[in-house]
């Protein structure tokens, strides 16, 4: 499969169910490569699902033999994403090619250490600089880094720069998930890899969930607990939404309620995108109180929010739209990051998420794996989502 633009970036992707992994890992390059038609490869990603992790070093290896001076990153997953089809809890390898012209690729490499009370990232100071313009594409171990902090770190200190990716999720307990950071095989950290200057790309991310109700002032809170919404205890504004909703968005909200919390108070008007979505994780009745899985500020603006596959499948649709017509460059190709819990778990379908994509941009290149955890921009700044679909597009000049 090939990009559609032949004068700009050029990417290939490729994928392969082989039962030896060297054999899978050799097959999605080679597909991968050919793609690009002659074109040298500037990155390599490679999604190797965990039966082949202990041919992981030598995937790598030919893959390195191969692709030449490309800077090759990637991971271990419990799912793949290649070609035309997702690939769940089964032996498989996907690869991604890109040829960027014009475009710098800077690999980087991130650990992270505990210091008494004060955890250190090493390795920033030997990260090349994202300026404004640039984007960040990072794959981390859940169980040794906290992508959340640099993600926290870099929205300071590089406001602006997308980082999209995901965390690995080939392995259940520390130490099992490989990363592969610029052709090393380690097993902690972060990896991933800077593209400045003409990458041509773009990004969205699908939350998967829409609101219930209307949209709320947090007028008292501590931490991630919400105890009065305009005025009023949490949980009686939640009465309100439970009673002003249909059949089946109370049943929705029974088997699992979310709360979106708007990053930006500066549009008159807030919507799909607008909104980053936590999860509620419990309530006291006592006093009205709500619990959620993030930090609340007084002052800013909540709508709770559902999720259920016609959900996901509706935000991802509306969001791959508005991507398409608000652009009018051609996607070459695109790297797809989907949480383990999406899948045919949700939709009851294979292929989902890469499907959405190809209606919406044709038979583009994508790759990606289902993650422990997504990373992507929402209004602006860079957080660690569930649950989520994050892709990154790159584009033809």
């Amino acid at each position: 499969m090939t990009g559609p633009n032949t004068a700009g970036p050029r990417i290939g992707s490729g994928l392969s169910r082989a039962a030896r992994g060297t054999l899978a890992g050799e097959s999605a390059v080679a597909d991968a490569l050919d793609a690009l038609g002659g074109a040298r490869a500037d990155m390599l990603f490679l999604f190797i699902a965990p039966q082949f992790e202990a041919d992981v070093p030598r995937i790598v290896e030919r893959a390195a033999e191969r692709a030449e001076d490309a800077v090759i990153v990637g991971c271990t997953a419990g799912g793949v994403i290649g070609a035309t089809a997702e690939v769940e809890d089964a032996p498989a390898v996907a690869a991604w090619a890109a040829s960027l012209p014009g475009a710098g690729v800077a690999p980087f490499r991130l650990t992270f250490e505990q210091d008494g009370g004060h955890g250190i990232i090493d390795g920033l100071d030997e990260m090349p600089s994202a300026q404004r313009g640039d984007v960040v594409v990072m794959l981390s171990d859940p169980f040794s880094f906290p992508a959340d902090l640099l993600l926290g770190h870099l929205n300071e200190h590089a406001p602006g720069v997308p980082v999209i990716g995901g965390q690995a999720s080939g392995g259940l307990e520390a130490g099992r998930n490989v990363l592969i950071a610029n052709g090393e095989i380690v097993r902690d950290g972060a990896a991933g890899v800077i593209l400045t200057g003409g990458s041509n790309a773009s990004w969205t991310v699908s939350q998967g969930c829409r609101p219930v109700g209307e949209t709320y002032a947090v007028t008292r809170a501590e931490r991630n607990v919400v105890h009065e919404l305009g005025g009023l205890p949490a949980m009686r504004r939640l009465e309100e939404v439970y009673a002003a909703a249909d059949q089946r968005d109370q049943l929705l909200m029974r088997r699992g309620l979310h709360v979106g919390i708007a990053v930006t108070e500066l549009k008159p008007s807030l919507g799909r995108g607008d909104f980053l979505i936590r999860n509620v994780m419990g309530i006291e009745p006592r006093t009205g109180a709500l619990a959620i899985t993030d930090m609340v500020e007084v002052g800013q603006t909540v709508q709770f929010q559902v999720r259920d596959a016609d959900s996901a499948r509706e935000d991802l649709r509306l969001l791959l739209e508005r991507e398409r017509q608000s652009n009018e460059r051609r996607v070459a190709g695109a790297l797809l990051f989907s949480c383990n819990g999406r899948g045919q778990a949700l939709f009851g379908q294979p292929d989902h998420d890469i499907g959405a994509v190809h209606r919406a941009f044709g038979r583009v290149p994508v790759a990606g794996f289902f993650a422990a955890g997504e990373l992507g921009p929402v209004a602006g700044r860079n957080f660690l989502h569930g649950f989520t679909a994050s892709l990154l597009f790159v584009r033809s000049r």
